[in-house]
């Protein structure tokens, strides 16, 4: 008896045999090399995250502590998750309970937790997209997914001007979650709706001397 699978893969196999031999070649003309004063990559950078209706908290080094630990306090936040290999020295003004992530903790247990405070990789100023590539100090893909509030750390001397800028920091072996603003979709009748698909809160700290 022929199953659908059978069938699907049947289609597949035929649409293979007809295909050219070879690899087809793939233009890579894109746009590179592009830069911004710092001042206007993080203009750019801002106005693209606030039109995504994410919160953004620029600040200096030195006050990295202080800006993650007023965005919780304003979340009520009590008890956050952080991946193992964040700077214990950004929670150094929190008051609240830190619980460090582990690939050993269900996902679902994370829904527990207020919020997560993690690192980044590289962002992209003209599309306002943040990239996390599950490094220590970013974690694994359900810690910023499953809470409610996701306060990302940024440096501004990883900000991009383009998507090609920043595809080309990535490592490519590397999982990669690319984050512009919180979650949101819309329903049928395009009522915004937050929160449905992950972090209904995006808080973005700027270092903006790092």
């Amino acid at each position: 008896m022929t199953t659908a699978r059978d069938i699907v893969i049947g289609r597949v196999r035929d649409a293979l045999a007809l295909a050219p031999a070879g690899e087809t070649p793939v233009p890579r003309a894109y746009r590179t090399g592009r830069t911004l004063p710092d001042e206007e990559r993080l203009a750019l950078f801002t106005d693209r995250l606030l039109d995504y209706k994410a919160q953004v908290h620029p600040c200096t080094a030195d006050r990295t502590a202080e800006v993650i630990a007023e965005v919780l306090r304003e979340r009520g936040a009590e008890r956050i998750g952080v991946p193992p290999g964040l700077d214990t020295g950004w929670l150094a003004a929190y008051e609240g309970e830190v619980r460090q992530d582990s690939a050993d903790i269900p996902a679902p247990r994370l829904d527990d937790l207020d919020g997560v405070v993690t690192a980044s990789a590289v962002s992209c100023a003209e599309t306002g997209t943040i990239f996390l590539d599950g490094s220590p100090d970013q974690g694994r893909r359900a810690l910023s997914l499953v809470p409610d509030l996701h306060v990302c750390v940024v440096d501004l001397s990883a900000v991009e001007v383009g998507v090609p800028e920043a595809v080309a920091r990535l490592v490519p072996e590397r999982p990669t979650t690319l984050i512009s603003g919180p979650s949101a979709t819309s329903d049928i009748e395009l009522e915004r709706v937050e929160g449905v698909h992950g972090p209904r809160t995006l808080a973005v700290v700027i270092r903006t001397d790092v």
